[in-house]
């Protein structure tokens, strides 16, 4: 693509590794930010968040395309999801419209599939309704478990494996994608073609029905050099570890409520009939190889 695309969470996990692939393709990239880095020059940066429209208006104005990928993933407070993810994404609508940016690609979650199961998922589910409804030419992607370097959430199962313990939700199994993997995607779905024109995505690393709990424990563990033990705990235990969670690091607890209440799930596998067409993408990083380079990553920047 020639044109600009604009993308919201320019600073996030997913954001920063598609922020890496547009500039391998030489793409030029319009992005929105809470905080301005220092250390990528290349993009052009536009400081504001999601509930502020001068912001996302500038963010949109004279570009391609938008791909939103900002929202929130957890918090304490369950009530900011609707703040964040559904608000939020009718306000990136909105600068999209003012803007004359007629192709959004919006990144949900699976959890969307399950919106009983936690708020996080039932915010997911609303903001794709309205994608839906936007009147945009529009794709939604799902992602599975995503990991990769600068991940905070799933370096607390390799954290775990250091110590050759895994603690796992009840039985069950689970997709992944490597970051930089979904991040190509994100940029390949800029394009718009019939093929993915108003469709809905759940991309994987390409490994039918996925990984068991067990089985991504192990695979962790070897990332990491260690014979893991891998419990699967019950529900109540884990709700028992999010209270503990949030007594010990307040409002930076990784495990919520919330969280328990789609962990607990037994199948986030993507689905073949939600499959990218494989002349538009294909997952190139074998989940066991992309676990091994991502707990190298973490050693090199002293995360353990």
């Amino acid at each position: 693509m020639s044109g600009t695309i604009a993308i919201t969470g320019g600073t996030g996990f997913v954001g920063q590794a598609v922020l890496d692939a547009a500039a391998r393709q030489g793409t030029d990239v319009r992005a929105l930010a809470r905080k301005v880095p220092a250390d990528r020059p290349t993009v052009e940066w536009v400081p504001g968040n999601l509930a502020d429209i001068p912001a996302l208006e500038k963010l949109a104005g004279g570009t391609d395309a938008m791909i939103h990928i900002a929202g929130l993933t957890n918090t304490p407070d369950p009530a900011e999801f609707e703040t964040a993810n559904v608000t939020g994404t009718q306000a990136v609508i909105d600068a999209c419209k003012a803007a004359k940016v007629k192709r959004l690609v919006f990144v949900s979650s699976l959890s969307a599939r399950k919106p009983e199961l936690s708020q996080y998922g039932a915010s997911k589910l609303a903001a794709e309704k309205l994608v839906e409804a936007s009147g945009l030419d529009w794709t939604i992607v799902r992602p599975p478990a995503v990991y990769g370097p600068r991940d905070n959430d799933m370096f607390e199962l390799f954290n775990s494996a250091r110590f050759g313990v895994v603690p796992l939700p009840p039985g069950g199994a689970t997709s992944l994608i490597h970051v930089d993997d979904l991040a190509e995607l994100l940029l390949a779905l800029v394009l718009s073609s019939p093929e993915v024109r108003r469709k809905m995505f759940e991309p994987d690393d390409g490994r039918v029905g996925g990984w068991s709990h067990k089985e991504m424990a192990q695979a962790i563990g070897v990332a990491m050099g260690r014979k893991v033990f891998a419990p699967h705990l019950p529900k109540f235990v884990l709700s028992s570890a999010a209270k503990a969670d949030r007594l010990l690091r307040g409002d930076k607890a990784k495990l919520t409520a919330d969280r328990v209440g789609y962990m607990c799930h037994p199948n986030w596998v993507a689905r073949t009939d939600k499959a990218v067409p494989r002349d538009i993408w294909k997952a190139v990083i074998p989940s066991r190889d992309g676990l091994k380079s991502t707990a190298e990553w973490y050693r090199k920047q002293g995360w353990f």
